[in-house]
């Protein structure tokens, strides 16, 4: 299962296929966890590159909303995880901000944050990556493509979620550094796309909860939802990410993604 987002929602390293059970086959509920969460990454796989345009909005506990405006490209990778760049457009104090991402499925994440005020570029650590992505309620390890060796799985139930049926995962981040002790996804059956995620903290209550809606269909195989909500239950706070114009094999290549490419974005 990869990144929901697609910020960039990687072909199976060896060690996950040695682990494969189809879903129909599987005996315990690990191993359904396991198959239905493979599944959902081999049918998003093939893409080749992506772009889009993505609208960020931010409200406080009060509900008062702050806008971003957002340009978002994703590279597939072969046998690791997929590179992901967001460059910030509007308003003028995060113009020419710009947030690189190099997912990893056997080791940490590597990420990176351009501030043009300063000109320089900052690493984010893998230590620090619970830590909020550009003030929203998207943590820095949201951002990065949801790789499947990132977690173990249970299969929990099924369950019918506003009429459509659904797995329901549970997933254990393996990163001791994770800001979550676990992960619950809502999957749906006919297409295994994330309708809804739940977050627990690491004290496990309830930290945050993503919804995902408005699918739309590309290339006759991959599904890209429109809107993301994500609301963070213990601050009142919520992040609403929208989608427009995504387009699919565009030409991009890793030197779009190059890390001293950063400070000539425009």
């Amino acid at each position: 299962m990869k990144q929901l987002t697609k910020l960039s929602i990687t072909l199976l390293t060896a060690g996950t296929l040695g682990l494969y059970v189809p879903a129909a086959t599987a005996q315990t509920d690990e191993e359904k966890g396991l198959a239905i969460a493979v599944e959902a990454d081999q049918r998003d796989q093939g893409f080749v590159d992506s772009t889009a345009n993505m609208k960020m909005i931010l409200r406080n506990r009060s509900g008062k909303e702050s806008i971003r405006n957002v340009r978002v490209k994703t590279l597939e990778v072969t046998g690791d995880g997929d590179k992901s760049l967001s460059i910030f457009d509007e308003p003028a104090d995060v113009k020419g901000t710009a947030s690189l991402t190099w997912s990893h499925s056997q080791k940490p994440d590597e990420q990176w944050l351009y501030l043009p005020a300063l000109k320089r570029v900052k690493r984010i650590s893998s230590k620090n990556k619970s830590g909020p992505f550009m003030g929203s309620e998207f943590a820095f390890e949201d951002i990065g493509s949801q790789e499947i060796d990132k977690y173990t799985y249970k299969y929990l139930r099924d369950e019918a979620l506003d009429g459509t049926d659904t797995f329901v995962l549970e997933r254990f981040p393996t990163d001791k550094n994770s800001g979550y002790t676990k992960q619950i996804a809502w999957i749906e059956k006919e297409r295994y796309i994330a309708h809804k995620v739940e977050y627990y903290d690491r004290k496990g209550a309830l930290l945050k909860t993503l919804s995902a809606s408005g699918f739309e269909q590309f290339l006759d195989k991959h599904w890209r939802p429109t809107q993301m909500d994500m609301l963070n239950h213990q601050s009142g706070k919520s992040t609403t990410l929208m989608f427009e114009n995504y387009a699919f094999k565009t030409g991009l290549s890793d030197k779009d993604f190059a890390k001293n490419a950063l400070k000539k974005l425009r």
